[in-house]
């Protein structure tokens, strides 16, 4: 099944962990693909695993905190891959540390690029989405925007935001029939958690959150990255979707 047939995406982030993962699952149901983030090698071999798939893969990298960098990314997408039907606003970043001891470089890096990089996907993709009337924006939250965890004050207030920007502007762009909505993973096995994860008694007192007793793998995230990206999810508009093993329900 080909769900996105002839879509383009651009996915932010896309150089490994849940980016990576959603740009595959994209081209595995027929997308192409603007792929961007800061490490260029690293996007390479993103966008070599996409074009195994079949599919076109154009590489940008791109600091999200930027907006020229960000706009002209959405630009090269429409220049060189035809069009512009799904935005994947993904790339984040994380420091863990009681808000007591944090710098305000701190606040203004995760900040930036967990939130502003998120209006800065949006904002860029707009003209695009509102003049052909039709689009899909994913916004990639995390269940600790809406459950607190001692160290991560300033990441899950940027998180908080993107689900409060997600609702909004769903709304405000429902009238042009763009769907908004976000995805909020809770613990999975990437490279940012793989620390943590790798200390037993870290590991331990996380997993406990979380009702499934496990975290989760990239793959699974593709499946409803690709529902929200397709037209299945036309209904639906400005919604946070917990992937978190039930962590937000507990």
């Amino acid at each position: 099944m080909t769900p996105l047939a002839g879509a383009v995406a651009v996915v932010t982030g896309a150089s490994r962990g849940i980016g990576r993962a959603i740009a595959l699952a994209y081209a595995e149901a027929g997308a192409d693909l603007a792929l961007a983030a800061r490490s260029k090698p690293d996007l390479e071999e993103t966008a070599r695993l996409a074009q195994q798939r079949g599919r076109r893969a154009i590489v940008v990298p791109t600091d999200v905190t930027v907006y020229a960098e960000v706009e002209a990314l959405v630009e090269r997408a429409v220049s060189e891959l035809g069009r512009l039907d799904v935005v994947v606003n993904n790339s984040g970043v994380a420091k863990v540390a009681p808000l007591a001891e944090a710098s305000v470089e701190d606040w203004r890096w995760m900040l930036d690029t967990n939130l502003t990089g998120v209006f800065n996907g949006c904002r860029a993709a707009a003209p695009h989405l509102i003049r052909q009337k039709r689009g899909k924006v994913v916004n990639v939250a995390s269940v600790l925007g809406a459950v607190g965890l001692p160290g991560y004050a300033i990441y899950s207030a940027t998180k908080g935001g993107v689900i409060a920007l997600t609702r909004t502007l769903g709304v405000e762009w429902a009238r042009h029939n763009i769907q908004v909505n976000a995805i909020a993973p809770g613990w999975f096995a990437t490279d940012m958690t793989h620390l943590a994860f790798a200390d037993s008694r870290t590991s331990e007192r996380l997993t406990r959150d979380i009702p499934m007793r496990r975290i989760g793998r990239p793959e699974e995230i593709g499946p409803l990255a690709v529902y929200l990206a397709s037209a299945a999810s036309d209904f639906m508009t400005g919604q946070t979707v917990f992937l978190d093993g039930g962590h937000s329900a507990a």
